[in-house]
């Protein structure tokens, strides 16, 4: 992981930084660490202490869970709309779920003593964090719930959307085979999704990278969970302004 020099506060994308009142991202400016996350990078191992938040700038992190016999699948992920792991500023230290770099970019990191330290002198800091926690729970929830009814192909926009939005471009790097172990499926089944989008003229996919092409056509060919979570969150921090 590569920490970059400091953070300007005119290019922060992360729309929780972005709630933030003026005085407190001011406040904590000095405890935020710009740094690159790479594809593949462990943010948080099971059972290991949380040090770290991140505020994701660009970029995606998956929340995973493995099975006994190997299986892996995604449980949840944070963008530029989220932080990792809100739940352990309110008792929970150590982690339950992998973290990895899914989509490669940059973040902004702070330690968890110093957030929680700010959290308990500033009340409007505090209440942000209790709704981050709320929208990481409603996520967990609703992918449940997607992974369960919900067609692989409509699973497959519905990421490869949360991946445009999180990535900030149309092309960013995914092979058929992280994308099979984040939804829980054969690369086969993915594979014949992907064609069938290609087909459609939704996506391009060459050598591991993939472009949307069209992404209203996209959208309603995912399924409602997209919508669903972009509305929660919006729902939770669009109003009130803290600014």
């Amino acid at each position: 992981m590569d920490i970059e020099a400091k953070v300007d506060t005119d290019r922060i994308r992360n729309r929780i930084l972005g709630a933030f009142p003026h005085s407190t991202l001011n406040r904590i400016l000095p405890d935020l660490e710009p740094v690159t996350m790479v594809r593949g990078q462990i943010i948080d191992q099971i059972d290991r202490s949380i040090d770290y938040l991140y505020f994701v700038d660009r970029g995606l992190v998956s929340f995973v869970k493995t099975m006994h016999d190997g299986r892996t699948v995604e449980v949840g992920a944070v963008g530029i709309d989220g932080i990792t792991d809100p739940s352990s500023l309110f008792g929970v230290d150590q982690a339950i779920v992998r973290a990895l770099v899914q989509i490669p970019g940059v973040a902004l990191r702070i330690r968890r003593d110093v957030l929680k330290r700010e959290m308990a002198r500033d009340e409007v800091l505090l209440e942000i964090m209790r709704r981050c926690a709320r929208m990481a729970t409603s996520q967990l929830v609703q992918t449940a719930a997607c992974n369960r009814l919900h067609t692989l192909q409509e699973r497959c926009c519905r990421w490869l959307l949360i991946a445009h939005d999180n990535a900030i471009a149309a092309t960013f790097p995914l092979t058929h085979e992280f994308l099979a172990m984040m939804l829980g499926v054969q690369r086969s089944g993915v594979s014949i999704a992907a064609r069938s989008l290609q087909k459609a003229g939704l996506i391009e996919y060459t050598r591991g990278r993939v472009t949307i092409t069209d992404q209203p056509g996209l959208e309603e060919a995912a399924c409602e969970c997209y919508g669903v979570i972009r509305g929660e969150f919006d729902k939770l921090f669009a109003a009130p302004n803290y600014r």
